[in-house]
């Protein structure tokens, strides 16, 4: 059923004065079917270790505390979460896993709500955060923002830029599996700040920069081509200010690359999937009410 016709559904939510700090979920009423909410994604969606961790494929690492469940338990959703660790856009459509079906596979015509968080393995982006590591200060090792930057040519922006079509190609077999429903793209989040946090963090002030500039460029790629393509960007940057991994350890909403919480380095711990879960709430709700 397609998300106009639940209107009695942001009606019954209209009071909960949602923000991004929502906390009561929507309740369905008998006149209102609940949504049907399909998440796929990478392990930025699945928020690998952090407890408890999904028993239903141990394989994708999913965390039954990610950003999809805090979402579905906020709208009163019925959801099915495919999201995985290690996912690439390809999984989209063939099998991640010995096992594991592709995760467009749980998308019907009957679907009303669809997230993606996808880029981060594509591009390549994790695999750069992790070569930035510096363990000495400067002028010890080298700065990967230089190494990728060699020659006047910025080779993960390249990566991201040429990616970008294949996304735009995902989003339309989306929607050709589920046309009615509304499709949310959940950008990648803020890491770390502009100069980074030697030693917090052992990665170069440029270089913290660098990542976090790399990771905004595909935050911008998946802004634009959700856009181009009838799909709704839900950012969040901003609600990693002040959370990043430079953050104190209570305040962090990115784990660091030493864990000060129960998550895997990079991705987003409990506080971090919760935040995002109810920032993508708000969004679905501001869909229903005027879509």
């Amino acid at each position: 059923m397609n998300l106009s016709l639940r209107t009695a559904l942001a009606a019954t939510v209209a009071a909960t004065a949602l923000s991004t700090t929502l906390v009561a979920p929507a309740v369905a009423t008998e006149a209102t079917e609940a949504l049907e909410y399909v998440a796929l994604g990478d392990s930025y969606a699945a928020a690998p270790l952090v407890p408890p961790i999904d028993p239903s494929n141990l394989l994708c690492a999913r965390s039954l505390a990610d950003y999809p469940h805090i979402a579905a338990k906020a709208l009163g959703a019925e959801l099915t979460d495919v999201s995985c660790s290690g996912a690439t856009a390809d999984h989209f459509t063939t099998s991640q896993h010995l096992g594991t079906k592709p995760q467009f596979d749980a998308l019907t015509a009957e679907t009303d709500v669809v997230s993606i968080t996808i880029g981060g393995n594509d591009t390549g982006l994790v695999a750069t955060a992790l070569g930035c590591v510096n363990l000495l200060p400067k002028p010890v090792g080298t700065s990967c923002a230089a190494r990728n930057t060699k020659d006047g040519v910025d080779t993960v922006k390249a990566r991201i830029d040429a990616w970008a079509p294949k996304f735009a190609t995902t989003l339309d077999q989306a929607r050709q599996r589920a046309p009615h429903a509304e499709v949310f793209v959940i950008g990648y989040g803020n890491y770390i700040r502009p100069g980074g946090c030697y030693p917090t963090q052992p990665i170069w002030d440029v270089d913290g920069t660098y990542i976090q500039g790399a990771v905004d460029h595909l935050s911008a790629a998946l802004r634009t081509t959700s856009g181009q393509n009838g799909a709704t960007y839900v950012d969040t940057y901003s609600l990693g200010i002040g959370h990043d991994t430079c953050a104190a350890p209570a305040d962090r909403h990115i784990e660091g690359l030493v864990p000060t919480h129960v998550a895997t380095p990079l991705h987003p711990n409990a506080n971090g999937s919760k935040a995002i879960g109810h920032a993508l709430a708000a969004a679905v709700l501001s869909t229903t009410r005027t879509g």
